[in-house]
C-alpha cells in the first residue's frame, strides 16, 4: 500500500515538474524584445558607479563608494534580477538571429552566472556581518561584471537590433 502511494506521488510530482517546464518554455517563446526590456528594472541604475556604463567596462568608485551609491543590498538584487533578464535577451537573440556572435553569447551567458553568483554571496554575507569589507568587496566584484556585461549588452543589441539600443539604455 505505501509502494502504491510513493509511485503515485512520484507520477504526480513529475507531472507537476513537465507542466512547469512546459509552461516556462511556452512563456519564453512567447517573449519579445519589449517584454524583456519592460522586465529590466531601472529603480537602481550602474551610472551612479560609472559615468559610461552601457559602452565600456569600469567603475568610477571604490567599493565604499560604490556600496554606497548601490544603497546595499537594494542595488545587489537588481543586478541580480538583471542579470537574469539580460541572460534572457542574450537567448531570445541567440534563437531569433543566425548572425548574432556566439562568443558574445557564451560570454554574456557567464558574466550573468557570475553576477547572481556573486551577488548570492555578498548577500549571503551581509545577512551575517552585515556591510564588512568582505561585503564591499563582493559587491564591488559584482558591480564590475554588470558594468562589463552592460556593456557586452549593448554590443550585442548595436549588432543585432541597433533600434533597440535607445530602449535599453533607458532602462538600464
Amino acid at each position: 500500500m505505501i509502494l502504491i502511494s510513493l509511485q503515485i506521488a512520484a507520477i504526480v510530482c513529475l507531472g507537476v515538474y513537465f507542466f512547469r517546464w512546459r509552461s516556462g518554455v511556452r512563456r519564453r517563446n512567447a517573449q519579445s524584445w519589449d517584454s524583456l526590456l519592460a522586465r529590466l528594472r531601472p529603480d537602481w541604475s550602474a551610472r551612479e558607479l560609472s559615468d559610461q556604463f552601457l559602452w565600456k567596462e569600469g567603475l568610477n568608485a571604490t567599493p565604499q563608494d560604490a556600496w554606497q551609491r548601490m544603497e546595499g543590498p537594494k542595488g545587489l538584487w537588481v543586478m541580480y534580477q538583471n542579470a537574469q533578464t539580460m541572460m534572457e535577451m542574450a537567448d531570445y537573440a541567440a534563437r531569433n538571429s543566425e548572425t548574432v556572435d556566439r562568443l558574445l553569447l557564451e560570454t554574456l551567458r557567464s558574466d550573468a552566472m557570475q553576477i547572481r553568483v556573486c551577488v548570492l554571496m555578498a548577500l549571503a554575507q551581509y545577512g551575517f556581518s552585515k556591510a564588512s569589507e568582505g561585503v564591499r568587496i563582493n559587491a564591488f566584484r559584482a558591480a564590475t561584471m554588470y558594468t562589463g556585461m552592460a556593456a557586452r549588452m549593448t554590443q550585442l543589441l548595436q549588432e543585432n537590433n541597433p533600434m533597440m539600443v535607445p530602449n535599453f539604455v533607458a532602462a538600464m
